[in-house]
């Protein structure tokens, strides 16, 4: 039987009176969502896709929870679209193009659009995405996906390039509260029967990290804790938002986004958003080992030649952590971590490396200077090897007389800017120079 002669499912059906409050709270019109005020307010973008209908393919981006399964009903309901939902988990190839072929087939045949909506599509693999192109190039069907992963590397360029890319966001906490205060006055939720403050609100709203679905379960929960009815209590607060998990992947953007503002707070010698970004990182549960490493990356990188002691801190800390792991090793990172906040910076070491590693790459491999070389045999001796050279703790002159460049580098300088001392003149000692390095 083809799906489409089944009747097709109301995108705005309510959700039974015994589901969870978040199901039970999804909106029913384009007044009733909360933020994305940057995609539906007057003008915008899904603003005129509702007045006028939906024509385009469209990735909704942004992390779980702001509402992109309910755009895509509103959407769909808006343009009377026949409403699909299509499992990235459970689905292959074979069940896309059944779902491909009967969407072209309806139509064909009954000139009735449908609103394809996959959530996770970013668990598709390319060739799982491929199976699409053609019927959302010929417009059979209308596509919306949802992810939480950059599309830019989760979802193939074809595919990419037949939609349009939207990122949402989280809701902002005053977003929040407002959705929560509806949630307990409106008959799908409690109706009026638990009353709160707005500060408990915002306690569940900041707790949330701009989660909708996290922020109504939330209440949910502190909600049953104080029975059917009556005022919430701090205590039940307490218990609904113990123990908080941050939404946090070690592999995914999140963790990368994390790492870059924790580097760069360093960087800019901000010691308050080094212990903030460092902090999180650690209570999400980040590898340690990892954030050590990256101290050490940001000791040589960002400080270096202005304070040298600074990449000794951060081994030592690195070495402490190794030793004791959570919790005790944790005071170690930030300790290192404000060190190298509040240490001079200078990233003259690795500007240097970059342009030697250039020239590396890009000269001649020179033979060594022959009054370099190492005149350990006397047949070295005999070719001219190590002659020439000058011993400068004996001839001080040498330092800014003697060449140590290949003669194609000569005069080169990589580090600019930089006080160098062994390039200063040294008086000179009584030691014999080594006949071999």
């Amino acid at each position: 039987m083809s799906l489409f002669e089944e009747a097709a499912p109301d995108p705005l059906a309510p959700a039974p009176d015994d589901a969870p409050l978040a199901d039970r709270m999804r909106p029913r019109s384009l007044a009733e969502v909360h933020g994305q005020s940057h995609l539906l307010g007057e003008g915008k973008i899904l603003s005129r896709a509702f007045r006028e209908g939906l024509r385009q393919s469209l990735i909704l981006w942004g992390p779980p929870g702001i509402g992109k399964t309910s755009l895509a009903r509103l959407l769909a309901a808006a343009g009377e679209l026949r409403f699909v939902t299509f499992s990235a988990v459970l689905s292959g190839v074979k069940e896309v193009r059944v779902v491909m072929q009967d969407a072209e087939a309806r139509r064909r045949q009954k000139g009735t659009r449908t609103l394809l909506f996959i959530d996770e599509i970013h668990r598709f693999n390319k060739a799982q995405q491929d199976a699409f192109l053609p019927y959302v190039e010929r417009g059979d069907v209308v596509l919306v996906g949802a992810t939480t992963e950059n599309p830019s590397f989760e979802v193939n360029a074809a595919l990419l390039s037949r939609c349009r890319v939207l990122m949402l966001q989280p809701l902002s906490p005053d977003e929040a509260v407002d959705l929560l205060a509806v949630a307990l006055a409106d008959e799908r939720g409690f109706g009026g029967r638990i009353e709160a403050n707005r500060d408990q609100l915002a306690a569940l709203a900041h707790a949330s990290d701009g989660d909708a679905r996290r922020a109504l379960t939330l209440l949910e929960t502190a909600a049953n804790l104080i029975g059917d009815a009556g005022t919430l209590t701090e205590e039940a607060l307490r218990e609904a938002l113990a123990g908080k998990a941050l939404r946090y992947d070690k592999s995914g953007e999140e963790h990368y986004n994390l790492i870059s503002a924790l580097h760069k707070s360093i960087r800019n010698s901000d010691a308050n958003a080094t212990v903030y970004w460092l902090t999180r990182m650690m209570h999400a549960g980040e590898d340690g080992n990892y954030l050590a490493r990256r101290l050490i990356r940001i000791a040589s990188e960002d400080i270096g030649l202005a304070d040298p002691f600074a990449l000794r801190v951060a081994l030592d800390a690195g070495d402490a952590f190794s030793r004791l792991g959570y919790p005790e090793g944790n005071l170690a990172l930030v300790q290192a971590a404000v060190y190298l906040a509040r240490a001079r910076k200078s990233n003259a070491l690795y500007v240097a490396l970059g342009e030697a590693t250039r020239d590396v790459e890009s000269t001649n491999a020179e033979p060594v200077p022959l009054h370099l070389r190492n005149a350990s045999t006397a047949l070295m001796k005999d070719a001219g090897y190590g002659e020439g050279y000058r011993y400068a703790h004996d001839d001080p002159a040498a330092v800014n007389e003697m060449d140590c460049l290949p003669d194609s580098l000569r005069g080169r300088q990589y580090l600019k800017g930089v006080e160098l001392p062994h390039r200063q003149v040294r008086r000179p000692t009584t030691r014999t120079p080594p006949e071999e390095v």
